[in-house]
């Protein structure tokens, strides 16, 4: 789960470990949960801003992309120098050359309105950072970042924005290889695992130990939270407390 470039599905799971797909399926997901880490820090520098739609699939039959459904997916990447190592902001539409990726943070929104994209870059990029976006309507009304759009046109998207461009292609890519279609509950979940592996793609000896840290300190989740339902035991043994034992339970016990 944590070092393999690709991932693994919930029935590959099942396969190694030799359990039901139902078990596994809740193992993958708590481990999903332990690759986010709350503390994390926020992007900075240069970053590219772009939002994107994937298909998701609907139900349980074999997935179709012209019957799935489509979900709105908001993605930043951090803008690294090669010779530095580090983010290098330019003057106002300057060509970044010479340049590779960094960090990546992805979310599904609602939609492309000005609300879900402020909303998703306040939570992922620091103020102050300079902000590579396509000149979207939604961009320009966001304070305390340095707005440099890339007036995209009928020039490609990934010319104006090469990186993002590659993460939601490889992030695609992934969830029809791996998964055949995500779906649309917890799909947040499946988003930062592959942003955990896209992090650390340069560092995959770490990953594992990373997941271990992560886990150690984050509260426990139960399959009911999970799946954002109420344990339908959690009342029982309250309504069975003020029960009085039958008679035939207490002449047993004494007897005994």
């Amino acid at each position: 789960m944590a070092t393999h470039s690709n991932g693994m599905s919930a029935l590959q799971l099942a396969a190694q470990l030799g359990v039901t797909y139902k078990t596994a399926w809740l193992l993958a997901q708590k481990l999903r949960r332990s690759m986010i880490d709350p503390d994390r820090s926020l992007l900075e520098g240069v970053v590219e801003v772009d939002q994107t739609e994937i298909p998701f699939r609907t139900d349980d039959a074999f997935f179709d992309p012209r019957q799935a459904g489509k979900i709105i997916v908001a993605g930043a990447v951090e803008v690294v120098d090669r010779t530095t190592n580090r983010a290098k902001p330019r003057k106002l539409s300057a060509k970044y050359l010479d340049t590779r990726s960094g960090r990546v943070r992805l979310a599904a929104i609602p939609d492309n309105s000005a609300a879900s994209l402020h909303a998703f870059i306040r939570a992922n990029v620091r103020p102050g950072a300079t902000l590579l976006t396509d000149g979207h309507s939604s961009y320009p009304g966001l304070s305390g970042y340095r707005h440099d759009p890339r007036t995209v046109g009928k020039m490609a998207g990934h010319v104006a924005l090469p990186w993002i461009h590659r993460v939601f292609s490889l992030m695609k890519r992934w969830g029809l290889g791996i998964y055949h279609g995500l779906r649309d509950k917890h799909l947040d979940t499946y988003l930062n695992e592959f942003a955990f592996r896209y992090n650390r793609r340069f560092y995959r000896h770490v990953s594992f130990e990373t997941v271990l840290g992560i886990a150690s300190r984050r509260e426990p989740a139960s399959y009911w939270t999970i799946i954002g339902r109420e344990n339908p035991r959690a009342a029982a043994p309250a309504a069975s407390a003020g029960r009085r034992p039958s008679p035939r339970l207490i002449t047993r016990s004494r007897s005994t």
